[in-house]
C-alpha cells in the first residue's frame, strides 16, 4: 500500500473580529455568560462581500508562502464545507479555476464539523489506491452567513475560517505520516443539528425552514462527549497505540465544555488538548486546522509529535485520524 504524508499546511480567517460585546448589544447575554458556557472570547466573521471561496483561496496562498511546495501535479481537490458560495459549481471547481490547476479532479464533501478529518481520510485512501498522488484538502466555512442571530443559545458560537493541507504519496520507501483513520455516523441525531433545504420535513417531522443552523445543544453536547471518548481509543487501537502514546489531542472545537468533558472521560489533561474555540469560536470543519495553526505558531507542536484529529457534528457524523506531524 502506498503511504500518504502531509507536505504543506495553511490557514486563513477573515479580518472582521467579533468580540462578545457584539452579542451583548444584540441579544440578552453577557461576556461572562458566553465565556462560562462556551469558553469563547472572540471569533471572526466575513463581510457581505466575502465568501467561502475567498477563505479557501487565502488559505492556499498562506500555505504556499510557508512551505516550499507548488500546486503542480495536484490531481485532486477536496473541499469540506457546509457553506459553499453556491450549491454548484463546487468550491473545489472554483479553486481549480482560481489557481489554474490542470487535469485535477474536484469534489466537495458535506460532513459538517467532521469534514477536515473526512477529507484526510479520503486523500489517504486515494493515494493508497494508487489512483492519485497529490491531493489538496481544504476545510472552510462561513458559518456567520447561516447563523440565526435571534437564537441566543447558538448565535454566540459560530465563526468563519479555513485550513488546508497538501497530502502526497510517500516516495522511495519513505514512510507516510497519516496513520489510522476512522469514520462513523449517527443519522438518528440529524434533527438535533440541521440546516433546512428543499424538503419541508426531516424524517417525516416538520422542521424550522429558515436555512439557518438549528441545534439542540444539550443532545449534541451529550452525544459528542460519549462518541468521541469512546471512538478515540478504538482509533488508536487500529494503529497499535494507546492514549499514553499521543502527544496532542485535537478534537473539533465545538465548545470548551465539550472538550473538557472529553478530557475527563479519556482521563487526559486539558494541557494535551489543542483548541481554537477561545479565539475563533466554532468554525466547524476549519476548527482542527485553526487549532493546529495556533500551536505551531506558539512552537508547542514539534516535528515527530503524535496527534489525534477528531471531528464530529452535523449528520450526525464523526471521523478521526492519527497523524505524526512531519512539518517544521
Amino acid at each position: 500500500m502506498i503511504e500518504a504524508k502531509i507536505t504543506a499546511f495553511g490557514t486563513n480567517v477573515p479580518n472582521k473580529r467579533i468580540d462578545n460585546d457584539f452579542y451583548e448589544k444584540l441579544i440578552d447575554t453577557t461576556d461572562e455568560w458566553i465565556v462560562s458556557r462556551t469558553g469563547i472570547k472572540t471569533r471572526y466573521h466575513t463581510t457581505d462581500t466575502e465568501f467561502t471561496s475567498d477563505l479557501c483561496e487565502a488559505a492556499i496562498k498562506d500555505m504556499l508562502s510557508r512551505y516550499p511546495v507548488t500546486l503542480e501535479a495536484v490531481d485532486m481537490i477536496i473541499v469540506a464545507t457546509v457553506t459553499p458560495d453556491q450549491p454548484m459549481p463546487a468550491m473545489s471547481c472554483v479553486m481549480q479555476l482560481k489557481f489554474n490547476i490542470p487535469h485535477t479532479g474536484a469534489i466537495d464533501i458535506f460532513a459538517a464539523c467532521a469534514g477536515f478529518a473526512y477529507g484526510l481520510t479520503l486523500a489517504k485512501g486515494l493515494i493508497a489506491a494508487g489512483t492519485h498522488k497529490k491531493v489538496i484538502v481544504l476545510a472552510a466555512e462561513t458559518l456567520s452567513k447561516i447563523t440565526d442571530f435571534e437564537d441566543r443559545t447558538s448565535c454566540i458560537l459560530f465563526g468563519d475560517g479555513a485550513g488546508v493541507v497538501i497530502v502526497e504519496a510517500a516516495q522511495n520507501g519513505e514512510k507516510g505520516n497519516i496513520g489510522a483513520c476512522l469514520t462513523g455516523s449517527y443519522g438518528e441525531g440529524g434533527p438535533d443539528l440541521y440546516m433546512s433545504g428543499l424538503a419541508p420535513n426531516l424524517y417525516g417531522a416538520e422542521i424550522k425552514r429558515n436555512r439557518k443552523i438549528v441545534q439542540n445543544g444539550k443532545k449534541v453536547f451529550k452525544w459528542a462527549i460519549n462518541t468521541v471518548s469512546k471512538e478515540i481509543p478504538r482509533l488508536l487501537a487500529m494503529d497499535g497505540l494507546t492514549i499514553d502514546d499521543i502527544d496532542w489531542f485535537v478534537p473539533h472545537s465545538a465548545n470548551m465544555r465539550i472538550l473538557e468533558g472529553i478530557s475527563s472521560e479519556l482521563k487526559v489533561p486539558m494541557s494535551k488538548f489543542l483548541e481554537s474555540i477561545t479565539n475563533f469560536g466554532n468554525t466547524s470543519s476549519a476548527s482542527i486546522p485553526l487549532a493546529l495553526n495556533q500551536a505551531l505558531k506558539s512552537n508547542i507542536v514539534k516535528k515527530g509529535d503524535k496527534m489525534v484529529f477528531f471531528g464530529f457534528g452535523g449528520g450526525l457524523t464523526y471521523a478521526g485520524n492519527v497523524v505524526t506531524w512531519g512539518l517544521d
